[in-house]
């Protein structure tokens, strides 16, 4: 069994749990956006541009070439950038996962269903429900411990009064 989290860390938990649920949102919704993508480009054959000649936004078709699927739309590739903005936010999701994972000190297959909350669909948005309410109820019930566990919080240890004094 690994080690209980310090009870000094709890604020940066409260923290790091956060970040993560944030990470998680973004990630599963750009995960989504980048299925919706590569089923549009690798199904029907087209990208998502963003101005061009098409207009505002369009789609261009995607033709074979000699170097794999080549691109025939000119302006922004959103296709593209909905793959570029998921890759660097599974990065900083893997970084929050990592965060919440070494301060609350749990085994290391644990990280692993984390980070695949990043590459399977849906996976992150049930992942950060469930992190959320475990991470709360464990910080809560270790509180609560430790504030009844002190000298000055027990019905034993409280002085009782002079004759004096009441």
């Amino acid at each position: 069994m690994s080690p209980a989290p310090k009870l000094a860390s709890f604020p940066a938990i409260r923290g790091a749990l956060r970040f993560y649920q944030v990470c998680s949102v973004v990630t599963g919704t750009m995960l989504l956006l980048l299925c919706a993508e590569m089923v549009v480009k690798y199904a029907f054959g087209y990208e998502l541009f963003l101005g061009g000649s098409g207009g505002f936004l369009w789609f261009a078709p995607v033709v074979e070439g000699p170097n794999g699927h080549e691109s025939t739309g000119d302006g922004l590739n959103l296709s593209l950038g909905i793959l570029v903005t998921h890759g660097w936010f599974y990065v900083v999701y893997l970084f929050a996962c990592f965060r919440v994972w070494s301060l609350m000190r749990w085994p290391f297959l644990r990280f692993l269903l984390l980070a695949l909350g990043g590459i399977i669909p849906f996976l992150s948005f049930f992942l950060e429900v469930r992190v959320a309410r475990e991470v709360r109820a464990y910080l809560k019930t270790r509180e609560d411990v430790e504030l009844h566990s002190r000298p000055e919080h027990s019905s034993l240890t409280q002085a009782v009064p002079a004759e004096n004094e009441r």
